[in-house]
């Protein structure tokens, strides 16, 4: 299911069932975002793979150099910065499915350079950060995605809260 929520407003509308739901309807054209559907604790062991280079459970599910590879910058300076909706991002690259921090102080954001991850729909959001040994993970569920800073808060209160 899907809901709109306006916390400006109050409301809190189901957009579609599970029957009705996109995700469920089969498609002509696959894209990142089609059919993906996971529960928070799966998406965190996902994460956690990739923090420990493609390892899980004691079970090697990628080998380092894969997850060094899809992790890296792909995206060469001349094309930089990235370009997404409008908006350029400055201090990332692109990797094989993760936008990449390249320049902590381009990005404006606190971070580490080589700290991954990618938003998703309805303000889900996650990066993995492998100098801090670190994750983030948001499954707010707000609709539109880029409308509430709360991605940029929970990242800066996440960061703010590294006691050395």
């Amino acid at each position: 299911s899907k809901w709109f929520g306006d916390a400006e407003d109050g409301v809190n509308v189901l957009l579609n069932s599970p029957t009705e739901s996109l995700e469920s309807a089969p498609h002509k054209v696959f894209r990142g975002g089609h059919g993906l559907v996971s529960t928070a604790p799966d998406y965190l062991r996902f994460c956690r793979m990739l923090l420990n280079k493609g390892e899980l459970d004691g079970k090697k599910l990628l080998s380092r150099k894969t997850v060094e590879l899809i992790t890296a910058n792909h995206i060469s300076p001349g094309l930089m910065p990235l370009e997404l909706e409008g908006e350029e991002l400055f201090g990332y690259g692109f990797g094989l499915g993760f936008r990449v921090l390249t320049d902590v102080g381009q990005g404006q954001t606190m971070g580490s350079k080589g700290e991954f991850g990618w938003a998703g729909a309805s303000s889900t959001y996650f990066w993995i950060d492998p100098v801090e040994e670190f994750i983030g993970i948001q499954m707010a569920q707000f609709q539109p995605g880029g409308h509430y800073p709360i991605a940029d808060d929970f990242r800066v209160t996440a960061y703010q809260s590294i006691v050395d």
